[in-house]
């Protein structure tokens, strides 16, 4: 096997994440309910970013998009695939992204569905409401896998909400096909709770069968295995998967590594003014430590270390670098 290039190739919806803060009143008079993920068509699209405002942060966003982002701010290499079209949001993700560190080459498309945006409100209890339009992101498909990309990577890190359209579950068996056969390892994130009830029995055929580091929260983990319990849950993880990272909000984070389980404190914060991409943020960090050998509960601890420092801000990226985290969590 020849020495990893870079540490993790992300693979997800590319799609311009448009933040801003609204009220409750605000999600309740359009009958948004608060805290969910709903996929809505250009034309809604197009009306929410008319109607933005002046205040709204735009960004390259889709969760493993904000995963490798944070990780490039930790000092990690990444290569992003995904899809966009070559229009101005196409365009506003790509330098966006390179922006930030990450490698990002998949040829925009030149026809079809526009570039996904994802509408993000943040309410006054900093949980975030999502409006979705998938776009070009949905048209993913084999042809847009980067083999020598992946191959040289030591993770490959799949997004669960990308897993809706058929041609993108085949780029995902694709890509762990490579990723294996080069001697590398596999994530996934399952994404949203909604993701697993919709795909459960295929989720867990990939998790068994593909997948060696697993993210999710305990929701998604009790929904993925239909338990009454969150440790009934992880027995049922630890069965199926090596490594598997579950966050539980402020209680903090449970790792499972090879039959040990690793209870991780969560940092103390201040204040959260956004959860947006806190599961995403937490990933970067947990691979950070993976592609450098670090225990799974320093793992764990970056993870959530990264996390904090992400809801203390507005939006899912760093602002500022996150480099100096690491060895502080190595000297805790």
């Amino acid at each position: 096997m020849s020495e990893a290039k870079r540490d993790v190739c992300g693979i997800g919806n590319a799609m311009v994440d448009v933040v801003r803060h609204v009220d409750d009143e605000f999600l309740e008079s359009r009958g948004f309910v608060k805290g969910s993920m709903t996929l809505i068509d250009a034309d809604w699209a197009a009306e929410l970013l008319k109607n933005a405002g002046s205040d709204a942060l735009s960004s390259s966003g889709g969760s493993a998009a904000n995963t490798m982002a944070c990780l490039a701010s930790l000092g990690g290499a990444g290569v992003y695939l995904g899809k966009v079209r070559h229009d101005a949001l196409g365009e506003l993700f790509r330098k966006d992204m390179r922006a930030s560190g990450v490698e990002f080459d998949v040829p925009a498309a030149e026809s079809g569905p526009g570039t996904g945006v994802c509408m993000v409100f943040v309410s006054p209890d900093a949980q975030r409401t999502m409006l979705t339009y998938l776009g070009a992101s949905a048209t993913f498909s084999p042809a847009d896998i980067d083999a020598q990309a992946i191959q040289a990577a030591q993770v490959t890190y799949l997004e669960g909400y990308l897993w809706d359209p058929e041609p993108a579950k085949q780029a995902f068996l694709e890509a762990a096909d490579l990723a294996h056969r080069a001697g590398r390892r596999v994530s996934l994130t399952l994404s949203d709770s909604f993701c697993v009830d919709r795909h459960r029995k295929e989720f867990l055929k990939l998790v068994a069968e593909h997948v060696d580091i697993l993210f999710g929260n305990q929701d998604e983990i009790v929904s993925l295995y239909q338990a009454t319990d969150l440790d009934t849950a992880l027995k049922k993880v630890a069965e199926d998967c090596g490594l598997a990272a579950v966050t539980c909000g402020a209680q903090g984070s449970v790792v499972l590594a090879e039959g040990k389980r690793f209870e991780i404190q969560a940092p103390r914060v201040e204040r959260a003014l956004d959860t947006t991409g806190a599961g995403d943020s937490y990933a970067a960090g947990f691979l950070y430590g993976v592609c450098r050998g670090y225990p799974p509960d320093e793992c764990g601890s970056l993870g959530g270390a990264v996390a904090a420092r992400i809801i203390c801000c507005f939006g899912a990226r760093p602002q500022g670098s996150l480099r100096s985290l690491a060895a502080d969590v190595r000297h805790l």
